[in-house]
């Protein structure tokens, strides 16, 4: 037996290879192994790296119920090839093992960044022998021991924070102990074993419609955490579950059991998971959500929107609707303009002369509504210095489209034998080229013939769980046209490298990192009312950068001061999507918007570099008082949002700020019409706002 120990960006790994030459993860922490820390009956045997399961094999041993344990050939992988190296990014594992009996070969991939508390996994799977394996399970990493550090039982020191996610209700982190959720010692220590499990996971095209592919759990005796995300864009899984009296962490992409994913590899064929990340901290959140961010920032695509966080204008949220015209947009032009936006998005309905929703597809604009064409609207735009931008849903064709009976069916996901139909609208297979050629087309037109500059990609509809034409499962043509559609987005981005693209999927129903890797910005959600969105706002950079976040800032018609500084106040530490009907707000209200958007320009170059974190915790919907921070060196931005409190005080803890001369200044508005006072012994900053719902922005240097 030999072991392989390795520490890299404070993450420790501890590799083992047994004398029955198989290879064990023992460790991955934050925290430097333990020997003593391994409690279980069997010893090493269930620290299994990958788990792999294949038709037609029997699951011996301690299987309970669905667990993805003691998966087969999984349990029975043994040991290859270690491959530890450095790359472009930082340091790189690779990890194979095979089974002779099936002839499966697997590669683990282990991918560090430099600086960064985070790793990239996800694993090869190549059919070496000479019948065709039918994949059932593949996972993208797997690590048992997640609670081994500390003494006391798991039911008492872990905390699990589960990211809750829905339309119009976006980013509602719950925690829970695992006994919350069902999971709980029943035996003694050594012997434990249930067949219950805390599943997460989505089916379907939809990422993150009940929850975000992500998830964090915190050791609290230890003051430790592991966080983690799944990068895809359609089905996923995580598990966390018991073996041999440990704890266990299993990421993966689609399943047939959760997913209706199967995949048949034939001889000589390789299968590649979808990547997750997997990270280790000491300390709590706020730490956690740091190093994320970080990592996020190293694998996205460098863009210089991601730089210049320049200030968008879209006319959809409480302004027209989907109800866009000439006549209606001119003066909203102006006022952007005035207001000092620099691009300006026409929404939904530009492309109809009426009722909309069903007939999308072509996407040829509507003469009704811009009598003089769209181009005369676009070229208006550019006159007032700002880029065009339109609203777009590419991944679907409209029941009423007139080219939606025009084409074949092997445009659209079927499943036993006919279309698959949802909201009136048809779900297009980006695994056809004849698709990708059409939304290609699309995309030219717009850019070479209307000037735009921006395109708010949005999506509406939920497949399900994919579809059967040419594919092993419907399962595997959902992944395969997840794939092919990122990969015709990364040709958009080669083509076209100055056109700004935004995810939307009714606002945040697909936020993921293999879309957020691509996309700039991203929606964050289509909520109405400005008062909840600061719970959106303040918790959205758990799951993106600040600079991908797009927040919605609506003033409305009829209001007062406080509620134009609130909704500017929900945007100003992310990327401001402005609405609202600016040209109907009186002046002294357009005075607060001018005001708001001139500090941002004055701060979005930190705000990029910025770290977040939560004073007052994550938020929940009926907090009374919430808080966001965005740290850069010598200088932290604060929001306070006060919500229908009783009280019109609150001291916010700082606690990085402890001990230090701290020189605070109402940022946003300028007179703030507030009172604070930084208590250096403390490191608490106590704020009086002047309304029952009211917010500002403080700076503080130091």
């Amino acid at each position: 037996m030999r072991r392989i120990e390795i520490c890299e960006n404070g993450l420790h790994m501890v590799w083992e290879i047994t004398d029955s030459n198989e290879i064990k993860l023992l460790h991955f922490s934050a925290l430097p192994f333990s020997e003593t820390d391994l409690t279980s009956d069997t010893g090493t045997q269930s620290f299994y790296p990958v788990e792999i399961l294949v038709s037609g094999q029997d699951r011996v041993g301690e299987r309970h119920g669905s667990k993805y344990i003691q998966t087969s050939p999984g349990y029975r992988m043994k040991y290859k090839d270690f491959k530890d190296y450095r790359n472009e990014k930082g340091r790189k594992l690779e990890v194979t093992t095979e089974d002779k009996e099936t002839g499966i070969l697997a590669v683990s991939h282990v991918q560090f960044y430099d600086g960064i508390a985070v790793i990239r996994s996800w694993t090869e799977v190549t059919n070496a022998g000479e019948e065709p394996q039918g994949l059932e399970y593949v996972s993208s990493f797997a690590l048992n021991g997640i609670e081994k550090e500390g003494m006391k039982d798991f039911d008492d020191k872990l905390k699990l924070y589960i990211p809750h996610n829905a339309w119009q209700k976006e980013l509602h982190w719950n925690s829970y102990l695992p006994k919350d959720l069902g999971l709980s010692l029943s035996q003694p220590y050594g012997m434990y074993r249930s067949s219950k499990t805390i599943g997460i996971g989505n089916t379907g095209n939809w990422s993150a419609k009940e929850y975000l592919p992500m998830g964090y759990l915190e050791n609290l005796e230890t003051n430790s955490a592991l966080y983690w995300q799944i990068e895809h864009n359609g089905s996923w899984y995580w598990e966390i579950s018991d073996q041999d009296g440990h704890v266990y962490l299993k990421l993966s992409g689609p399943t047939e059991h959760h997913n209706h994913w199967w995949k048949n590899l034939k001889p000589g064929e390789t299968f590649v998971t979808v990547p997750v990340s997997v990270g280790s901290c000491a300390g709590g959140f706020d730490e956690a959500m740091g190093e994320l961010t970080k990592y996020r920032r190293a694998i996205r695509r460098v863009n210089d929107d991601n730089k210049n966080l320049k200030i968008i204008f879209n006319d959809y949220m409480n302004c027209l609707f989907g109800d866009p015209t000439t006549e209606k947009e001119i003066p909203l032009i102006d006022k952007a303009a005035e207001a000092g936006c620099e691009y300006y998005c026409v929404d939904c309905g530009w492309y109809s002369d009426g009722y909309w929703w069903d007939g999308v597809g072509e996407w040829l604009p509507s003469r009704k509504r811009f009598p003089g064409g769209l181009r005369e609207v676009m070229d208006y735009i550019r006159s007032k210095g700002m880029i065009p931008g339109v609203w777009l849903e590419l991944e679907v064709m409209g029941i009423k489209c007139p080219k939606a009976d025009r084409v074949p069916d092997d445009w659209y996901f079927t499943r036993h034998g006919k279309r698959v139909y949802d909201r009136s609208r048809c779900q297009l297979d980006y695994r056809n080229p004849e698709v990708r050629e059409h939304a290609t087309e699309v995309i030219d037109r717009l850019v070479n013939e209307y000037g735009v500059g921006y395109i708010k990609m949005d999506y509406n509809i939920e497949p399900g769980i994919g579809t059967e034409l040419n594919a092993d499962s419907f399962g595997d043509g959902l992944l395969g046209h997840n794939r092919a559609y990122l990969a015709w987005l990364d040709g958009i981005f080669e083509k076209y490298p100055e056109l700004i693209i935004e995810n939307c999927s009714s606002g945040g129903l697909r936020m993921d990192y293999a879309m957020l890797s691509r996309y700039s910005i991203q929606s964050t959600s289509d909520q109405e009312n400005y008062v909840r969105y600061a719970t959106i706002a303040a918790n959205s950079p758990s799951a993106l950068t600040p600079e991908q976040s797009a927040i919605w800032s609506y003033p409305l018609t009829e209001g007062d001061r406080e509620e134009v500084i609130y909704n500017m106040v929900n945007a100003i530490l992310m990327r401001i999507h402005q609405s609202g009907h600016l040209a109907e707000l009186s002046e002294e209200r357009m005075d607060c918007v001018k005001e708001a958007l001139d500090f941002y320009k004055s701060i979005r170059g930190d705000i990029k570099e910025s770290l977040p974190y939560w004073p007052l915790g994550i938020s929940a919907y009926k907090d009374p008082w919430v808080s966001l921070g965005l740290r850069v060196p010598g200088k932290n931005y604060l929001a306070v949002w006060r919500r229908n409190s009783q009280f019109a005080m609150t001291a916010i803890p700082v606690k990085h700020l402890r001990g230090k001369d701290v020189e605070v200044v109402c940022g946003y508005p300028k007179a703030g019409d507030c009172k604070w006072r930084w208590n250096k012994e403390a490191g608490e900053l106590t704020v009086e706002l002047p309304a029952p719902v009211s917010a500002r922005v403080f700076r503080l240097r130091y």
